[in-house]
């Protein structure tokens, strides 16, 4: 295949049904596959596992656990155990999770760049097989190792990839992490300023924005009918543009339209109340953030994002017809 594509999995499949997409996408020549874990729906190390279990090639990445709600030295215990599933496929994919739902369920997120700077350097050196003593604000560990009694002893080959959309994350992306996981529902433009940010990290470490691999979550809605496309498409942008303002404001989303919906949209939104805010969301708007329409036309928006920086289109496939959105990319996107 002449282009890295990976697949985006969140919870609208049941497992079973998940891993023969997963098993399809590795069969087609797609690098990876990233599994969500972003509302209180769906664990993602469970099917990280599952896939990595029924595959021999494809790599497996967390897009995005949050560094909040598990100890850093149980994410390095997790992703060792991982690895030892598939050796040299995972990626360990983690973000600052959001508001309202950390505060809902207790979390005070609080110096979000301090606490993932701590939290990826300790996975990281554990993963790294080091005896770690760390005293840092949010982790703490004394003469701490990961317990390998039996299994593989060396340190482990799982890349790092921090979950960015603010400019600050963005750098410090940069400068401590193996890649970055690019948000979705963002313009192709809003790579322009995440570029020259992790520019900026990358050269505190004395390295290259090529440094650093750059995939990017592409919400893709394919379909022969290009209508149907957009409508499949438009209820998801709704719901972010609702739940997730910070995202489509830092694409250049009108502020007019985000406090439009705001009014109508309570969390967790009720499914009438996206149903009449989707209603407000128009064509331009849908197309501007997400690669929908027909085959032809999402290849060329995916190659929009390639043009902007990003390295490998992660495909989060909307509609009934997943194996289309995978049979579409299979030979890559240039094609």
């Amino acid at each position: 295949m002449s282009d890295r594509v990976a697949l985006y999995l969140q919870d609208a499949h049941a497992l079973p049904e998940a891993i023969e997409y997963v098993k399809y996408a590795e069969d087609a020549g797609f690098e990876a596959v990233w599994q969500a874990e972003s509302r209180l729906v769906r664990d993602a190390v469970v099917p990280m596992a599952a896939f990595a279990a029924v595959t021999s090639r494809i790599k497996i990445g967390s897009g995005v656990i949050n560094n909040w709600t598990r100890n850093a030295a149980v994410i390095a215990a997790t992703f060792l155990t991982l690895d030892d599933l598939a050796q040299d496929r995972i990626y360990c994919g983690i973000g600052a999770w959001w508001d309202p739902l950390a505060a809902k369920v207790g979390i005070q997120r609080r110096k979000n760049l301090l606490a993932m700077r701590e939290v990826v350097t300790v996975v990281r050196r554990l993963l790294n097989r080091e005896r770690v003593s760390f005293q840092g604000e949010f982790v703490q560990l004394d003469d701490v190792e990961l317990d390998v009694v039996h299994g593989r002893k060396e340190a482990r080959n799982v890349p790092i990839y921090i979950g960015a959309t603010g400019p600050q994350m963005m750098a410090l992306t940069g400068e401590i992490a193996d890649g970055v996981v690019l948000n979705y529902l963002v313009s192709p433009k809003y790579n322009d300023s995440a570029m020259a940010q992790l520019e900026i990290g990358a050269k505190r470490a004395g390295r290259t924005v090529d440094d650093i691999d750059r995939p990017q979550l592409v919400v893709c809605s394919v379909d022969n009918d290009r209508d149907r496309a957009l409508d499949a498409a438009r209820k998801l942008v709704t719901q972010y543009l609702g739940q997730q303002p910070h995202i489509m404001k830092a694409s250049g989303v009108s502020p007019d339209l985000l406090d439009e919906i705001g009014q109508v949209l309570t969390w967790p939104a009720t499914e009438e109340q996206i149903l009449e805010a989707m209603k407000l969301v128009p064509d331009d708007v849908v197309q501007m953030i997400t690669a929908s329409g027909t085959p032809d036309e999402v290849k060329a928006k995916v190659r929009e994002y390639i043009a902007a920086g990003a390295t490998c289109p992660i495909l989060y496939p909307l509609g009934d017809d997943v194996r289309l959105m995978i049979d579409t990319f299979a030979g890559g996107y240039s094609s």
